[in-house]
């Protein structure tokens, strides 16, 4: 069975320029998305051609400066964006999500120059981004990372080493690498933006996933890859930094995406609920599958709320961190929990690839993972709330 349509979500945006931007958003994802999701996460076909549509139509650099071709949209607005993405294909959403991540750094702490020089083509240039923090041997203590990069006398640094669980591994652009240029610990990190072409760097065979199928997982080596100063990020030992800000704000992409992928297995749910009859009338008069629905819309309502209200603090510019943790972890768990139960709605049927319900199923698990785990977020939640752990 095909996927259906995304349907509308009733959502509450600051402006006429938003509406017409999820609009636009709607569009595209009914007819460019939707109808090949299925065909195409099943062979696990990376649609590369969505990525150039949507960079030319404004959509790759949302949160950016319009200076440098981004949309100078609001968070609140793009990751509602993101949503509606995600829920007509989470390799999309996420990949936007990714994307935008990768461009971070760039964009928050680069030069004016290096502003200039780069990021037009990142934003609206039809390039795609991968960001490279995780490591074989250092994922959630992503701190003790050891990809070296060492300056030569003329100024270039000299990059080895390998990173792991690389989203758009072998396929990007550009790479936003994270790299030791000194002591051990989170000091001695520092940021560089790589070209996809550099010479040196080479990307392994795509991890064989459970979901996420069209989304190329995988490492990225890097043997002796030179790159100039000029596209060093920040200051030397600023790196971590960087990177932990960028993720207090990924971590709100991947908040969106889970509620768009919770969407999509409700709105499949109430469709067979309503459609299904069993005992004489359709299995959506039983209350006990009623009840089911109410809890779910209930949980992808309270998640959309907590993602929001994170995003309305960071368009502030007053701290989020906290609230983007535990959207992150309410919102991924959120997400396993209403497609689990969409799977049980559908009965047999919803444990076979006919129906969708099996694959978002598949997918919400990896959200749950991905930029943090939820351990980490429950750690970094306690911290705001009780300070550091004792060592």
């Amino acid at each position: 069975m095909p996927d259906r349509a995304p349907q509308p979500v009733d959502r509450q945006l600051p402006t006429d320029e938003a509406r017409d931007l999820i609009s636009l958003v709607r569009d595209i994802a009914q007819r460019e998305i939707v109808p090949s999701a299925a065909e195409e996460e099943d062979t696990g076909r990376f649609p590369r051609e969505v990525f150039t549509l949507l960079s030319d139509s404004g959509l790759l650099g949302l949160p950016y400066d319009a200076e440098f071709g981004g949309g100078e949209q609001p968070y609140e607005v793009y990751l509602q964006v993101l949503e509606e993405l995600a829920a007509a294909r989470l390799t999309v959403g996420l990949g936007v999500s990714v994307h935008t991540l990768a461009s971070y750094a760039l964009a928050t702490y680069g030069t004016k120059e290096q502003q200039a020089e780069h990021l037009p083509a990142m934003l609206g240039g039809g390039l795609l981004g991968a960001y490279c923090l995780s490591e074989p041997a250092s994922g959630s203590d992503a701190a003790s990372l050891r990809t070296k990069a060492v300056r030569e006398s003329g100024g270039d640094w000299v990059l080895t080493g390998t990173k792991a669980w690389i989203t758009h591994g072998g396929i990007a652009d550009f790479y936003t690498v994270m790299a030791r240029t000194g002591a051990d610990g989170p000091r001695g990190i520092t940021a560089f933006l790589v070209p996809g072409d550099a010479e040196g760097l080479s990307a392994a065979v795509p991890e064989k996933k459970m979901g996420l199928k069209g989304s190329p997982t995988a490492q990225v080596h890097l043997d002796g890859v030179r790159v100039p100063d000029a596209r060093r990020i920040g200051d030397e030992g600023q790196g971590f930094a960087i990177a932990l800000s960028a993720l207090e704000s990924g971590r709100l992409g991947i908040a969106a995406c889970a509620i768009g992928v919770a969407q999509a297995a409700l709105d499949a749910a109430v469709s067979y609920a309503a459609e299904r009859r069993q005992f004489g009338k359709p299995i959506a008069d039983f209350q006990g599958l009623r009840f089911m629905l109410a809890d779910m819309a209930t949980q992808i309502e309270a998640g959309r709320a907590l993602y929001l209200t994170a995003a309305r603090l960071r368009d502030a510019g007053l701290p989020f961190a906290k609230q983007a943790a535990m959207a992150k972890l309410h919102c991924t768990d959120t997400a396993m929990r209403v497609t689990t139960d969409a799977v049980q709605i559908l009965g047999g049927y919803g444990y076979t690839a006919d129906f969708p319900a099996e694959r978002y199923m598949r997918e919400a698990k990896v959200l749950q993972i991905v930029e943090g785990t939820n351990q980490i977020q429950r750690m970094v939640i306690a911290r705001h709330l009780a300070g550091p752990e004792e060592r």
